[in-house]
C-alpha cells in the first residue's frame, strides 16, 4: 500500500510559478508510474501530466505543454510538477497518482492505484 502527500500548493498571480511536491511511502517508489491529476471545481479530474517508472517517458496535456514540468527522484521517493506561466484556469485540486501495473500509465485515471489527498492551486488574475 502506498501512501502519497502532496505539498507546495497555494496562491499564486497570473504569470507564476509553483513547484508541486508529492512523497510517497509504504512501497517500493521506482515500481510505480507516477502521474498528476487536477480538478477544478464543477468539472472532472483531468490529467495533467505522467512520468514512467524510471523518469525516461514523460506526457502532458496540450493546456500544459511547455509550461509544466514533471520529474521524479526516486533516492528521495518524491514526483514533482514544475508549472510555470500559470493561468487562472489552471486553479484547481492537484492529485499526485501511482500506477503499480505498467512502467507508464499515461492519462487513463483507471491506470492509478493510488492517490494522494489533494492539494489547492489557486492562480489570480
Amino acid at each position: 500500500q502506498v501512501q502519497l502527500v502532496e505539498s507546495g500548493g497555494g496562491l499564486v498571480q497570473a504569470g507564476g510559478s509553483l513547484k508541486l511536491s508529492c512523497a510517497a511511502s509504504g512501497g517500493t517508489f521506482s515500481s510505480y508510474a507516477m502521474g498528476w491529476f487536477r480538478q477544478a471545481p464543477g468539472k472532472e479530474r483531468e490529467f495533467v501530466a505522467a512520468i514512467s517508472r524510471s523518469g525516461g517517458s514523460t506526457g502532458y496535456v496540450d493546456s500544459v505543454k511547455d509550461r509544466f514540468t514533471i520529474s521524479r527522484v526516486n533516492a528521495k521517493n518524491t514526483v514533482y510538477l514544475q508549472m510555470n506561466s500559470l493561468k487562472p484556469e489552471d486553479t484547481a485540486v492537484y492529485y499526485c497518482a501511482a500506477g503499480s501495473s505498467r512502467y507508464y500509465s499515461g492519462d487513463a485515471r483507471s491506470n492509478y492505484d493510488y492517490w494522494g489527498q489533494g492539494i489547492q492551486v489557486t492562480v489570480s488574475s
